[in-house]
């Protein structure tokens, strides 16, 4: 009778945590600051493991072989955060994606309760600065410093009084998505791919977002509807030069498995798609959404690759390890997407660290982006000649899958340009001049174009 009541206890307990909070209920529980921070100091590595939920023995094949092997993880941090903030949940609840987004932080009044805000900070929510609401998952929450305003994710996640600046250049589309939509949530910009908004909701907001003007539900025509979706499948099915598609968003992880899975698998009747590719940041923020059976989902539509958004090398957590490794498992191309923040990560050091981090968990670097100058971002941007010094301060230094492409995505929806160091210095006779890593100079034989001699 006992253990009954234990079991009745817990699962009261996990009930009672997956249920949504209204703003007001989603607050943690007050603690002094000073004793909140001294609970924080960070422990030695080692990874907490969530119980094991059963196996039915229904389940059988591929799925069953990884859910045998698949132990969901907590790193100490995000342990000792839970415990602290939300004591009666368990690490069950804690590692459901679900709960993870029933209990974002989105409110003044919840964020002041976990962390100490700076002024700029606390000026953000007067109502002068950017549109763009707060939205940050539990999980992700775990990762800031609670005392340190200028931490590089803090910086990426919490508004400040700066986005309130709007300065020469910058727009709410700088990239003129809207000006390439051909239906609505659909933009046909290059001549053989086009990029598919399925829906307009993140996990949690960066601060930098390019399309802050589409989500959160400002606009319709990228929330997620079936009706919606079969415009933009139909222009698609029409056009036979279309053989890539991008599922963006919003982040299209977020969406439920039945739904995206009836997103790609209408693609994937449409015989000149011959790629689908899914933008998300879902394995940084909330990477309790990868389970055994997305991934398993995923593996179904081959060939599909995944763009994921990293920005700092405090990313690289056991979860997000876990869950990059469920998807390489089954057979998904990962790749990362950086964007180029000041103060943030615009040191080759950490660059560097970063995109060697990504190559341990099995994601290839992909693009470092110069930052959209959307509306009120200069306080993210960094000169472009920096960009150029970091990819500089890579070759050469690190084996070439970890140097990544520097773009700028142009202004104006001109498409990515990419961007590289000198490396000609000049001409001299049939001779290149050529630059390497270290700075020397080495001379390869070059006629210009023009016909090599006869024997």
């Amino acid at each position: 009778m006992e253990l009954v009541a234990q079991i009745r206890n817990a699962t009261e307990k996990t009930s009672e945590a997956l249920k949504p909070s209204s703003p007001e209920e989603d607050q943690p529980p007050s603690l002094p600051l000073a004793e909140r921070a001294a609970r924080a100091v960070e422990s030695p590595p080692q990874l907490v493991s969530a119980p094991k939920t059963p196996r039915r023995r229904s389940q059988a094949g591929p799925l069953r072989a990884v859910r045998r092997s698949y132990s969901p993880v907590i790193n100490p941090g995000a342990d000792r955060f839970r415990l602290e903030f939300f004591p009666d949940t368990l690490p069950e609840a804690w590692n459901d994606w679900r709960w993870q987004l029933s209990q974002r932080i989105t409110s003044l009044k919840a964020l002041a309760g976990v962390i100490e805000l700076s002024p700029s900070e606390k000026a953000a929510f007067d109502g002068a600065a950017s549109p763009l609401p707060l939205s940050i998952t539990p999980y992700y929450l775990s990762l800031l410093d609670r005392n340190d305003q200028n931490q590089p994710l803090r910086r990426c996640v919490v508004p400040t009084v700066d986005e309130s600046l709007i300065t020469a250049g910058e727009a709410n589309d700088p990239l003129a998505e809207d000006h390439d939509s051909i239906v609505p949530g659909l933009v046909h910009r290059y001549p053989d791919r086009v990029l598919l908004l399925a829906t307009g909701f993140c996990s949690s907001y960066c601060r930098y977002c390019t399309r802050s003007r589409l989500v959160a539900g400002r606009r319709e025509d990228c929330a997620f509807d079936r009706k919606r979706l079969e415009e933009a499948f139909a222009y698609i099915q029409k056009t036979a030069a279309v053989r890539d598609v991008l599922i963006s968003g919003g982040d299209p992880l977020t969406l439920s498995d039945e739904d995206l899975e009836w997103i790609i698998r209408r693609l994937r009747r449409i015989d000149h798609v011959e790629l689908i590719r899914i933008g998300t940041k879902v394995p940084v923020v909330l990477p309790q959404r990868v389970t055994p059976a997305l991934a398993s989902l995923m593996k179904k539509y081959h060939p599909l690759f995944m763009s994921i958004h990293f920005t700092h090398p405090a990313e690289l957590t056991p979860e997000t390890a876990q869950a990059c490794r469920l998807l390489a498992d089954a057979g998904v191309p990962l790749g990362s997407q950086t964007v180029l923040l000041k103060g943030i990560n615009d040191e080759v050091a950490v660059i560097k660290a970063l995109m060697q981090g990504l190559l341990k968990i099995r994601v290839r670097p992909y693009y470092l982006y110069q930052c959209d100058p959307i509306s009120g971002s200069a306080h993210f941007r960094t000169p472009v000649s920096r960009g150029l010094e970091i990819i500089q301060g890579l070759r050469g230094h690190t084996t070439g899958y970890a140097v990544p492409t520097y773009v700028i995505d142009s202004p104006g929806g001109g498409g990515k340009i990419a961007l590289y160091p000198d490396a000609v210095v000049e001409r001299r006779g049939t001779d290149l001049v050529l630059r390497n890593y270290e700075g020397l100079e080495y001379t390869y034989p070059d006629d210009g174009g023009r016909k090599a001699m006869s024997l």
